[in-house]
């Protein structure tokens, strides 16, 4: 049974930087793409960044492209998500997932998801 753990949330001020972090149980990743989606209230979830855990490929949402570096840490079964310049509509809860597909970015390709770690950026 995979299970993933998202943390790092919070709340942080417009312009603020947080990392979350998706520590993984044991093999879970090797060929596997990592990716972390986010919802807001109302809202559908929506794809924010993924990587390819053996090379490392990327590959982000428009909505975050400059600001977010997703990577990952082998050592670890761990991957991150650094988010810079945090805005006020980057407020959601934030979940990593696992996903069979290279770099997908439909939630529908995730076959393992985390219980999402709450970031609220305030104006």
């Amino acid at each position: 049974q995979v299970q993933l753990v998202e943390s790092g949330g919070g709340l942080v001020q417009a312009g603020g930087s947080l990392r979350l972090s998706c520590a993984a149980s044991a093999r879970t990743f090797r060929s596997y793409t990592m990716g972390w989606f986010r919802q807001a209230p109302g809202k559908e979830r929506e794809f924010v960044a993924a990587i390819t855990w053996s090379g490392g490929m990327t590959y982000y949402a428009d909505s975050v492209k400059g600001r977010f570096t997703i990577s990952r840490d082998k050592a670890k079964n761990t991957v991150y998500l650094q988010m810079n310049s945090l805005k006020p509509e980057d407020t959601a809860v934030y979940y990593c997932a696992q996903s069979y597909t290279v770099l997908a970015a439909r939630p529908t390709a995730y076959d393992y998801w985390g219980q999402g770690t709450q970031v609220t950026v305030s104006s």
